[in-house]
């Protein structure tokens, strides 16, 4: 299978932040702990084991054993679970969204990164076991970011009431959505995979973190991949103490707000800010911020309220009714896993970046930070056209202004590029500001004036040519139009749009294993692939 590979600041589609990290600038170095290379993973491996709770790994094993008691899987992803017990097994982590269906295709990427990185770990450390896990985001309560994907440009979208933390939402209403994508899948032996596969989730299961369980248990169970629900009291228990100091110390709050300060100084965006406390109530169709006011701990928008004594007796007595917001669940995360490194997209690793400081308050070890891998797949068909039309993969990366203008340019056989008119202009008036200087310095601004004028109407020409060829050579440039509009649904980066349905539709059960094959998690680039 093809592949190729382009850098991330070339895409144009990724923020310098992130881009800086990459190149491992090193004004950066502050906000994280090492950076993901194989060497550094040594290093990561002895200080998780030094600061990581023993007596943790029981419950976690047992209470994973618990939540997979009920669904079908494989031999290895249970050895993986089992293997947890052991003082020399370490996890590899990424999280998502309950997104129906899985949502945007990087959902794939993802985890396949997260399955790569782990085989990459073992053969350079093979007296240690690491075990790929997908942290699922039950308890977040957006469903409006969650409760669709998109299908061949349509969006299929659950409407139901709101409320709540979404991975107790029941599945009712996701019957209509089965008899949606049976039409639009169409027949077929994949088309028919993608249907059982809903069916089996979503309507044969009686919430959303055990329907999305199955989903992913079902695309990758083959690789070992260990699901983890940490909406569950016995896992929370073990949270009990970072929740305490976080109600009664604000410790997120401080630390996080230093943090914020350090990267607004550089110039750099703040993804998300503290609350005084970090910590949602739940309960049935209820997810709302503990707030303290007037001496009293409170639940928002309810009348519920504790003393500081009360709070605590609840909090120690029902852990499951606390629940860490964006701030707090990566603490919670690497509390309860042994994780030595968490993977993924930008904007998640910006607001890691965030809290380091709040790691160390709360002396737990800080993981290595890895963006996931980033994909564009490519048929056979569109390759071809692609390179048909001599078009390379970084022009297909070019907003669609940039794409058409430069295309137009290439395949037209009048020279519609005037920079060489434009500095030569700008040559003349250089010349033009120095005479005026010698002579009379009351010309300068008529000079200025001019070379503006002059510019602007050549550079109006070169505008009025490009509308005149783009309008002679239309049918070609509908041609290249139509190949970045495939591959840039929406003029957007395709793994943030499509679902994997679409390529399961073309590529069936060679889609993983391809992707598999094919990517790389340390490589640090977005890749291109063709299968």
């Amino acid at each position: 299978m093809p592949t190729d590979c382009i850098s991330f600041r070339d895409t144009s589609y990724f923020s310098s932040f992130i881009c800086d990290y990459l190149d491992e600038s090193p004004e950066l170095k502050v906000f994280y702990n090492r950076f993901p290379k194989l060497e550094n993973f040594k290093y990561q491996i002895e200080e998780k084991t030094s600061s990581y709770d023993k007596s943790v790994r029981e419950v976690l094993t047992n209470q994973l054993e618990q939540q997979y008691q009920h669904i079908e899987t494989s031999e290895l992803t249970l050895q993986n679970i089992e293997s947890i017990r052991s003082e020399n097994t370490f996890t590899i982590t990424t999280g998502h969204q309950l997104n129906l269906f899985t949502g945007p295709l990087y959902f794939l990427h993802k985890i396949i990164s997260t399955i790569n990185l782990t085989k990459a770990l073992k053969t350079e450390y093979p007296d240690y076991n690491f075990v790929p896990v997908y942290w699922m985001a039950s308890e977040d309560h957006d469903f409006d970011e969650i409760n669709y994907f998109n299908f061949r440009g349509k969006k299929i979208q659950w409407n139901r009431e709101d409320g709540g933390a979404v991975g107790r939402f029941d599945t009712e209403g996701l019957e209509d959505i089965l008899n949606i994508i049976s039409a639009e899948f169409g027949e077929g032996r994949n088309a028919k995979q993608l249907i059982r596969w809903f069916k089996e989730a979503y309507i044969n299961h009686n919430n959303l973190s055990d329907a999305t369980r199955y989903l992913a248990n079902a695309l990758f169970s083959e690789y070992g991949l260990v699901i983890i629900d940490a909406d569950d009291r016995e896992l929370k228990r073990l949270f009990i103490p970072q929740m305490q100091k976080e109600l009664l110390e604000l410790t997120s709050y401080t630390t996080v707000k230093e943090t914020n300060n350090k990267i607004e100084a550089l110039g750099l965006n703040i993804q998300v800010n503290p609350r005084a406390i970090n910590l949602f109530y739940l309960g049935e169709n209820l997810r709302e911020r503990i707030l303290f006011e007037d001496g009293f701990f409170k639940v928002n928008n309810t009348a519920i309220s504790w003393t500081k004594n009360e709070l605590l007796k609840h909090l120690d007595e029902k852990p499951e009714c606390f629940s860490p917001n964006v701030i707090l669940r990566p603490l919670y995360q690497e509390v309860i896993l042994p994780n030595l490194c968490y993977i993924g997209g930008g904007g998640e690793m910006a607001y890691w970046f965030q809290l380091k400081s709040n790691f160390e308050a709360q002396n737990v070890t800080f993981p290595i930070l890895l963006l996931r891998n980033s994909v564009l797949i490519k048929t056979e068909k569109q390759s071809n056209k692609q390179e048909n039309l001599s078009i390379s993969n970084t022009d297909l990366f070019l907003k669609r202004n940039s794409y058409i203008n430069k295309r137009v340019r290439k395949i037209s056989n009048i020279d519609i590029d005037f920079s060489e008119q434009l500095e030569y202009l700008q040559q003349q008036f250089s010349a033009l500001n120095e005479l005026a200087n010698k002579t009379d310095k009351s010309f300068l601004g008529a000079v200025e004036a001019q070379e503006k004028k002059q510019i602007k109407g050549l550079k109006h020409l070169e505008k009025r040519l490009l509308k005149a060829q783009k309008k002679k050579l239309a049918d070609q440039i509908a041609r290249a139009t139509e190949l970045q509009e495939q591959l840039f649904p929406n003029n957007s980066l395709q793994e943030r749009t499509t679902n994997f349905s679409e390529l399961y539709l073309e590529f069936g059960e060679a889609l993983i294993p391809e992707l598999a094959n094919s990517l790389d998690a340390l490589k640090g680039d977005f890749t291109i692939i063709t299968i």
